[in-house]
């Protein structure tokens, strides 16, 4: 998200929204919905893989998770920080770290100023194999 882009509404913290966020604070990596899904189930709550998708669906329009898509084109989500970043993240195990990018930052308002865009936003993913993945 860049500095331009307006406030993200609040999401309403429902039962089943609490318990995906309470499952997303036990990874601090990407996880599937099917993942959080079964966390939530192994927990004891009783939440719908479809309740887990629209719960995971809100929350990242609210900017309070982060979604992208795995190199095999899945839904993948993680607790987002408070500030505008990119992921750099390990196709073998999925450890993921949040980067700053002042070049890209640089890059995305040249190109948009460039061609007259306003009010713009980019995300950008990182895939590679960590150094743990490396040894083994």
């Amino acid at each position: 998200m860049t500095s331009t882009e307006p406030a993200r509404p609040a999401v309403r913290p429902t039962r089943q929204r609490r318990a995906v966020t309470a499952a997303l604070a036990a990874f601090d990596d990407f996880r599937s919905a099917q993942e959080i899904h079964d966390l939530i189930t192994r927990q004891g709550d009783s939440v719908g893989l479809a309740t887990v998708y629209r719960a995971l669906s809100a929350l990242a329009d609210s900017g309070e998770v982060d979604m992208l898509r795995s190199e095999d084109g899945e839904a993948i989500w993680r607790r987002c920080s408070d500030t505008h970043h990119h992921h750099l993240v390990c196709r073998s195990c999925g450890a993921t770290v949040e980067v700053e990018g002042p070049a890209v930052e640089r890059w995305t308002s040249a190109i948009a100023g460039e061609h007259g865009y306003a009010d713009i936003s980019h995300t950008l993913e990182i895939f590679g194999t960590c150094p743990a993945c490396r040894v083994s």
